[in-house]
């Protein structure tokens, strides 16, 4: 089964001006953990829910004037839209990462894959346990 089939479509990124306080309004709003941080139509790193509490709030950042380029993941793993689900689990589980973008071959965004999404899918449950397990090993 290819990644296309399973992502999430609907994704919405922020940009690398944004307020902390402005992403968590986003998901809060869309009940999303994460956020691709775009500039100029090119991923330049990701925001999570758990970057905002451990780079942010727990150092006593204002949210209102820290700016998402000061806390998120500049490092981009990504996988293709027509890749198989069991491969893209295996880069998850060796990036050590939650959920994964997904990009077409012109690499252009094109959905999120999280490891919920793999776990959903029928036949897939072994490989979201084990990419589960190894992820949260190294953590």
């Amino acid at each position: 089964m290819e990644v296309r089939q399973i992502m999430s479509t609907n994704v919405e990124c922020v940009a690398p001006g944004t307020t902390l306080n402005e992403a968590a309004a986003r998901m809060k709003t869309r009940d999303i953990g994460f956020l691709p941080v775009c500039d100029n139509n090119r991923i330049v790193g990701t925001l999570t829910d758990r970057d905002v509490m451990l780079r942010a709030i727990a150092e006593d950042m204002d949210a209102r004037k820290t700016k998402v380029k000061d806390i998120m993941t500049k490092e981009v793993f990504y996988c293709f839209d027509d890749q198989d689900v069991k491969e893209v689990a295996q880069n998850m589980s060796q990036q050590q990462v939650r959920r994964m973008i997904i990009l077409n071959r012109d690499k252009k965004l094109v959905g999120v894959v999280s490891i919920g999404d793999v776990a959903k899918t029928d036949g897939e449950q072994k490989v979201s346990a084990e990419t589960l397990r190894q992820i949260s090993q190294a953590a």
